[in-house]
């Protein structure tokens, strides 16, 4: 039987509460002190679950930090975490996998530094970085291929897959549009992965056309191939989070529902790249959505 992987995980951000979504799909929780989760949501899908069976058993959250001592402590008593630490770096030689589960991007060059100077693997929690910058320091870091993942839970969200039978049916696809509520810096992520997943490479950028208005943010860009996308952070206005594509046979509109499979999806692929000690996600992938999420950083 193989050995379970001990993960610590970091936190919190603003608006987050993934140490505590997190960490239950890894330990289960217990629902009376999860009650108290300032983020009503996760109690909510998480109750619809049933543990131990949906949680991913072949990796555990073992050690949390976050900059509150009585954060920890209410995260740890909520998802079953062991040990609380007071440096998120006393970590290193007691984990074998790090969850930065932040989305305050400007933070990660910083809190990853040290565990990937330690050859840890570490999931960044989304978007990577907000600029090609940031996101080339992150990934030169690099001790070996795949030691950094990355992503918004939205790639492997089933209902937001592009079968072959869309594909058919739509038939070349020339447009796309996609919405999410909230902030540009943390939400485009989740529009901009699906979308590239699905019109595959495209070349270069040709245009790039970008609008504020009050807390929206409107996106317009062109490749060199001529296929184009829109993309629309609306902040506090209601809105699906999920993306319409256009092809020259049909549309079809994709929204996504399911935020538990979602999640667990994305971190049991961590498990296997820590693993497999592979990459599973490609930099030139990184590159192409931190491209497009720094063209709408006003």
């Amino acid at each position: 039987m193989t050995k379970a992987l001990r993960l610590g995980i970091l936190g919190m951000s603003e608006g987050n509460g993934h140490p505590y979504s997190w960490s239950a799909i890894f330990n289960g929780y217990d629902p009376e002190t999860m009650a108290g989760c300032p983020f009503p949501v996760i109690p909510e899908y998480l109750s619809r679950q049933t543990f131990p069976s949906d949680a991913i058993t072949d990796a555990k959250v073992t050690h949390i930090w976050t900059q509150e001592r009585r954060v920890s402590e209410h995260i740890a008593r909520a998802t079953r975490i062991e040990n609380i630490v007071n440096d998120y770096r006393d970590m290193i030689g007691n984990v074998d996998a790090i969850l930065l589960a932040r989305d305050d991007a400007e933070n990660h060059i910083e809190m990853s530094q040290p565990f990937l100077e330690a050859g840890l693997p570490i999931f960044i929690d989304k978007p990577i970085a907000l600029n090609r910058n940031d996101l080339a320091i992150i990934l030169g870091r690099e001790r070996y291929p795949g030691q950094v993942f990355s992503c918004s839970a939205l790639r492997y969200a089933k209902e937001m897959q592009v079968s072959q039978s869309d594909r058919k049916q739509l038939g070349a696809i020339h447009h796309a549009y996609a919405t999410a509520p909230k902030m540009w810096k943390t939400y485009a992520v989740h529009i901009i992965e699906p979308v590239l997943l699905a019109v595959g490479e495209q070349g270069s950028l040709a245009r790039v056309d970008v609008t504020k208005n009050e807390d929206r943010i409107f996106l317009h860009i062109a490749w060199q191939s001529g296929v184009s996308a829109a993309f629309a952070t609306l902040g506090k206005t209601s809105c699906p989070l999920g993306m319409t594509l256009y092809g020259e046979k049909s549309s079809k509109e994709y929204v996504f529902q399911d935020t538990f499979a979602a999640f667990r999806a994305s971190l049991a692929t961590f498990v296997d790249s820590v693993r497999l000690r592979r990459c599973l996600i490609p930099h030139r992938d990184y590159e192409a959505i931190v491209e497009i999420i720094e063209q709408g950083v006003l």
